[in-house]
């Protein structure tokens, strides 16, 4: 068995209990617990735009994929207008959509998704199984490796594999995978290469007895570098866990904080919900029909880099390449003048100026658009994730912020394996809204945010901490 999604979801739940008969499976891209990550939430914060608009398209007619007719094409306005999330049913579902009232009626991480993810009864490889991954999948990121970590609990016979490489959702069955938005891979055809030599040999060798069991655990197409990699163990041993510390002057270094007590030692924004940080650039189009929702998660963050309520912190221009690999981590020291809040990490890879020297004839320059087309200067987020403060002690009884008061902040970025080459810079983003993909914090703490009314949604005073007592950082796994 295999597939991708849903269907990767029905043949990854074989292993709980294969049948005899079942000799190899590949799950891609399942999901495997829809409160934690995955399609509709982020450590619970809601995907309000993907899960309101694919719960609508799954139930509002059971014959045909129905998409919701928003009555702007701009949803991110639409979203705005909205207001509050309980108009969702007050003025347009009227309480049609089961899945979505199942949503709004279950804000924490209680038995109704408990029971949902599935992944808690895995503990041990029980049939073959490649999982397949995308780097930038927009829907289901988080699942294979959750199923990939839980199968290796127990696995005498070495038969738990991975494979991930940069595609959005289910990219692997293109036809040829050569890019990512405008992202090229060098030349690979990473999906057929996948396909030819990884999947139909794993087949081949589990179904037929033909050819090679595969001598490594992980097998990547290392963004970067765009070559394919394989590691007998992941993440790899040789990984070594590196802080990457952000600095009150905005800038990004290996070197911890130092200074007296009077320097600066926090910079600070105010997150107003009432003007919230788009996801992606405007208009955003509705996430069914697809438009640009494949691709959002690799689109330049210019249009955002100079926001009053967005923090990037820039490094110098690498001296040589830098290879991450494994899992990334951010750890922030923030406080909220609210008692509630949001903070959203992305790391990126910043490509220099004359990226693409040869994009167009030097003595015409470019035509109207091109540059913006091009990869010279280019904002690739290489991670990106959200936290949500009410679920910081506890995703079962939210509790409110102090207000004012540092605290750290633990943020998981998934597994990567990218490599920023020598002559790029880091940068890191730290804001509180990512709008509409995912819901407004009111920042006022209320006891649902599906419930909460207009006026719980108040400005907020946010500071992320730089000092040697709080040194906000990333977790890099550097590669020797």
């Amino acid at each position: 068995m295999f597939g991708v999604s849903y269907d990767g979801l029905t043949t990854a739940l074989t292993l709980l209990h294969p049948h005899p008969a079942l000799a190899a499976i590949s799950e891609q891209a399942s999901p495997v617990d829809q409160w934690m990550n995955d399609d509709d939430h982020r450590y619970g914060a809601l995907r309000e735009s993907y899960d309101f608009e694919y719960a609508v398209m799954e139930q509002a007619d059971k014959n045909k994929n129905t998409h919701f007719d928003f009555e702007t094409y701009d949803t991110y306005q639409w979203y705005l207008d909205l207001g509050p999330l309980s108009n969702i049913n007050a003025k347009y579902l009227h309480g049609s959509i089961p899945y979505w009232n199942s949503s709004v009626e279950h804000p924490d991480y209680d038995e109704f998704w408990k029971k949902e993810a599935w992944v808690s009864q895995l503990h041990a490889s029980t049939v073959p199984n490649l999982n397949v991954a995308g780097f930038w999948d927009q829907e289901d990121p988080w699942g294979p490796w959750q199923i990939f970590r839980h199968a290796e609990e127990n696995d005498p016979q070495h038969t738990n594999f991975i494979v991930a490489g940069p595609w959005y959702h289910g990219e692997w069955q293109s036809p040829k995978g050569d890019s990512i938005g405008i992202v090229p891979f060098a030349g690979h055809e990473t999906a057929r290469e996948f396909r030819e030599n990884i999947e139909a040999p794993f087949f081949r060798y589990y179904l037929h007895g033909q050819g090679e069991k595969p001598k490594w655990q992980a097998s990547t197409f290392q963004s970067g570098s765009n070559t394919w990699r394989t590691y007998t163990v992941w993440p790899p041993k040789e990984a070594k866990p590196t802080k990457l510390y952000l600095h009150a002057n905005g800038t990004l270094s290996f070197t911890a904080p130092t200074g007296d007590k009077s320097a600066q030692a926090y910079r600070e924004y105010v997150s107003d919900p009432a003007n919230p940080v788009p996801y992606r650039q405007r208009p955003i189009s509705p996430t069914y029909p697809a438009g640009d929702w494949r691709t959002w998660e690799v689109a330049d963050q210019r249009f955002v880099d100079h926001r009053p309520d967005v923090l990037s912190y820039l490094s110098e221009p690498l001296a040589h390449d830098l290879t991450v690999t494994g899992p990334l981590a951010a750890n922030l020291f923030a406080s909220t003048s609210g008692t509630d809040s949001d903070f959203i990490v992305k790391l990126i890879d910043v490509y220099p100026q004359d990226t693409q020297k040869n994009a167009w004839p030097p003595e015409e320059g470019p035509k109207p658009g091109q540059y913006a087309q091009s990869l010279n200067g280019y904002e690739l987020p290489v991670a990106m994730e959200v936290r949500r403060g009410r679920y910081l002690t506890s995703y079962e009884k939210p509790t409110p912020l102090t207000p004012n008061k540092p605290t750290e902040w633990n943020i998981p970025l998934r597994d990567h394996d990218h490599v920023f080459l020598k002559g790029h810079r880091i940068m890191v983003q730290v804001q509180s809204t990512w709008f509409p993909v995912i819901d407004r914090n009111p920042q006022k703490f209320v006891p649902s945010i599906y419930q909460a009314t207009a006026s719980d949604f108040v400005p907020a005073t946010q500071r992320i901490y730089c000092s040697p007592d709080l040194p906000s950082h990333l977790i890099l796994p550097v590669m020797p």
